[in-house]
């Protein structure tokens, strides 16, 4: 009898695997339809945005976009060449390097105190730095400028980046993935009497490897981005920046050079087009840990 019972579990097992199977066969499909059709849609623009790039503005704007355009690379000469987005381009990656480097490197010795010091109001500092994710930009533009103006750094590097070095978002996730570190390797450490400096250095750094390189990738990438601050801060064009310059393509009246503009946008997503692909692995990690 209990023979029987096992083999008809079984079989009902069986016929369950074999009906869930069917069901995934089926619905995988429909699943890889959808998700190729997500891609399409979300590509179209990006497609959309380089033909347009190839074609003169006359031809764009008589909607008769059929390909590739007979400018072919002469759109982007005159972008990189006359209309300053060569000088532009280096000022950017200067730019948003620096604020990438910046931000990782306070953040990293922000989250190194909160984590391994015995600070007074260790608490109260962390509502602080969670308070600041509650400003908004605009709020803070005219007294960063006020402090900008006094400091003699309008119109320069300096200005440009500085304001940019704090951020709470990667302080937080850093003092997070530090506090994950097994407290016996900090022990020995003390025990070895490696100082907190030589302990960033070679202990927590190659241990966060990973999430280093993807809030490198974000703050990047956020820099490159950066439109408002830019425009304000900065009065000199050859010191201007891409996003900026991108936008000053567009006339106040005339008819738009949209075979320009599109070059321009082209040339204005490649870099950081480039070091998503290149640190996409940490990146994915990071945005995950962000998320959760």
């Amino acid at each position: 009898m209990a023979g029987s019972e096992r083999s008809l579990g079984e079989w009902v097992d069986r016929s369950l695997d074999v009906e869930s199977y069917k069901r995934g066969v089926f619905r995988r499909p429909l699943l890889h339809g959808a998700l190729i059709g997500s891609l399409l849609v979300m590509l179209l623009p990006v497609v959309m945005t380089l033909l347009m790039s190839t074609q003169p503005s006359v031809q764009i704007s008589s909607s008769t976009l059929t390909g590739v355009g007979s400018e072919g690379l002469s759109n982007y000469e005159a972008v990189l060449f006359e209309e300053n987005f060569a000088t532009y381009l280096v000022n950017s990656f200067v730019m948003a390097l620096a604020v990438a480097v910046g931000k990782v490197g306070i953040a990293l010795l922000a989250a190194l105190a909160l984590v391994y010091y015995d600070l007074p109001f260790k608490r109260l500092i962390l509502l602080f730095i969670l308070f600041t994710l509650a400003l908004p930009v605009p709020v803070r533009i005219v007294p960063m400028y006020e402090i900008m103006v006094s400091l003699d750094w309008e119109n320069s590097m300096l200005g440009l980046v500085t304001p940019y070095f704090a951020s709470a978002t990667s302080v937080l996730l850093l003092r997070q993935h530090f506090r994950s570190i097994s407290a016996s390797m900090v022990e020995s450490a003390k025990l070895d009497g490696v100082g907190p400096l030589k302990f960033l250095v070679y202990v927590l750094i190659p241990m966060s490897r990973s999430m280093i390189a993807g809030l490198f990738a974000i703050a990047f990438i956020w820099g490159w981005n950066q439109y408002l601050w830019p425009l304000i801060i900065i009065n000199d064009q050859s010191k201007q920046v891409l996003q900026v310059g991108l936008a000053q393509l567009n006339p106040q009246a005339g008819e738009a050079l949209w075979g320009l503009i599109m070059a321009g946008a082209v040339i204005t997503l490649l870099v950081p087009l480039l070091l998503m692909i290149t640190l996409r692995e940490p990146l994915l990690d990071t945005v995950s840990m962000q998320t959760k």
